[in-house]
């Protein structure tokens, strides 16, 4: 039996961020769209976006860019892409109906397209009850055929398979879960069991900031300084640690006329996990699109943990992640 070919999803955080990606509207809509269409023509064939996604004032900027441009999109491309948002649970988004508004909300953004809403992040830390409540929610959504499928987010494996099984009580399936997952995450007990109760329950694993907010793609011999403060001290507090990885990364890449970026990617394909990588230029896309064309040997992947392991770095990570 042919082991199917896992693709590769787009995400669009800096859609919309000017904290920590210096979104400007005035000039990176016309660009964004390009990127859009190209990600699309190239076979990236899941959007991930959320409905705070877009910082102050434009609060679900991202939603709306991609429902505009989805509203150009051809039907039979539309039939191929997966949409998917993630709704967050504030503290104010309480109760079984806590996120229809929000739904609705996201839903007129993106202009009727949604088939995969997910939960952005677990509640368990600091309300649990909240979160079951929500998942009801999303499960009444599926029940009512307002969308297709649903995900979990930045969920452990004890609480993924604690609301996996109170959904399958109803007769609903979890789709996919979307864990922080590249080579400068640390490796945990944690992502081996999520794994491997995807593979037993065909849940799609989905790896967000499969490029570590961009660090992996620098090559051994710049220094770059990014546009905002945020990224500014990340790079100056990580990025001289990682030399030997990217000096991997590199070497590999070589061996395929591929970028580090494309490199990176490919280990978590090799791990059995969809990256969704953020792109913000066509330039960006078409290099995503590249890494579709070729995969790692067993070897190159086997060196690539070892450097992963060898690297000792903390990457942020979500506070709210769930054991």
């Amino acid at each position: 039996m042919t082991k199917k070919k896992i693709g590769i999803g787009f995400g669009t955080w800096a859609w919309g961020n000017k904290i920590v990606w210096g979104y400007k509207p005035e000039t990176d809509d016309i660009l964004l769209k390009k990127t859009f269409f190209d990600a699309i023509d190239g076979g990236l064939d899941l959007i991930d976006t959320a409905d705070s996604y877009g910082t102050g004032r434009l609060f679900g900027q991202s939603e709306k860019l991609i429902g505009n441009f989805l509203e150009e999109l051809p039907k039979h491309k539309l039939k191929k892409i997966t949409i998917a948002t993630k709704l967050a649970p504030f503290p104010w988004r309480i109760g079984r109906n806590g996120l229809s508004k929000a739904f609705e909300e996201s839903n007129k953004r993106l202009k009727g397209h949604i088939k995969r809403v997910q939960l952005h992040w677990s509640t368990y830390r600091y309300a649990p009850w909240q979160e079951e409540q929500l998942l009801n929610g999303l499960g009444d959504l599926y029940e009512k055929d307002l969308i297709q499928e649903i995900g979990l987010s930045n969920t452990g494996p004890k609480r993924l398979n604690f609301l996996y099984q109170k959904l399958k009580e109803r007769g609903i399936k979890i789709n996919s879960i979307q864990m922080q997952f590249s080579l400068l995450t640390k490796p945990s007990l944690d992502d081996k069991q999520i794994k491997n109760f995807c593979n037993d329950n065909n849940i799609e694993y989905l790896a967000y900031s499969p490029l570590a907010l961009g660090l992996l793609t620098i090559p051994v011999d710049q220094s770059p300084r990014p546009s905002t403060f945020l990224r500014q001290k990340l790079f100056q507090r990580i990025l001289p640690k990682t030399k030997e990885l990217r000096h991997l990364l590199s070497h590999i890449g070589k061996k395929y006329s591929a970028s580090q970026a494309q490199v990176a990617l490919n280990w978590i394909r090799s791990h059995g996990a969809k990256p969704i990588v953020g792109i913000r230029n066509p330039m960006q896309a078409k290099d995503a699109i590249s890494a579709l064309n070729w995969s790692l040997t067993n070897n190159e992947k086997e060196r690539l943990d070892f450097y992963r392991n060898k690297c000792l770095v903390n990457m942020p990570q979500n506070p709210f992640v769930s054991p």
